[in-house]
């Protein structure tokens, strides 16, 4: 990667992390990164794609060892579905393990979500990686209605965003995720709904 192409994602990343993206215009990007605004188009041709390729760099390293522990926990269990303890946990440690190591990016993160934006990037960004995952977690739980498990994976969701980028949370991020995965394995195996019949 180039130097200028570098200035601009860590200039882009500090900003969106201490004012938001909606907020940070090309030109603050520019001035913090020390370059000039035909660099950002020649790089990245817009402010969404400068976004999109932010995200990518912090999450395709994160994304290449998720696949690489579910993996190996689907050679381990073959051919029984993996434990949902051990879909979680291929999930969520490597991820955990990048916010360690970068706290800026969980606050992006954060700002993204409280913005509403965080679908669209995981729609360009993670659906492959998402696909596979909540695959394997319905391979765990087969007798699941599809309706109750659509429900679950968005309270999962929620809960995972609230729980990596929430306000007032404690502990280092491994901490966090083993609570999170303890709370959602609970709730994937909460009998399914039986719709209350009314009396008429």
């Amino acid at each position: 990667m180039s130097d200028t192409k570098q200035k601009i994602l860590n200039a882009a990343e500090r900003l969106f992390a201490d004012q938001g993206y909606s907020a940070t215009s090309l030109r603050q990007i520019i001035a913090v990164a020390g370059v000039n605004l035909a660099s950002v188009h020649y790089h990245f041709g817009s402010k969404d794609e400068l976004l999109y390729e932010l995200i990518l760099r912090k999450a395709s390293p994160v994304n290449q060892k998720r696949m690489e522990l579910l993996d190996r926990y689907e050679a381990r269990y073959a051919p029984a579905p993996v434990p949902p303890e051990m879909v979680l946990e291929a999930f969520l440690t490597p991820m955990a393990e990048a916010a360690e190591r970068n706290r800026q990016f969980v606050r992006v993160m954060g700002r993204l979500i409280a913005e509403g934006l965080l679908p669209a990037i995981i729609e360009k960004n993670f659906q492959p990686v998402v696909g596979r995952f909540m695959g394997a977690l319905k391979k765990a739980f087969p007798e699941l209605p599809d309706e109750d498990f659509e429900w679950r994976v968005r309270f999962m969701q929620g809960a995972l965003a609230h729980t990596m980028c929430g306000h007032g949370m404690t502990g280092d991020f491994l901490s966090r995720v083993g609570h999170l995965s303890r709370f959602v394995v609970g709730g994937f195996r909460a009998p399914a709904v039986i719709p209350l019949e009314v009396e008429r």
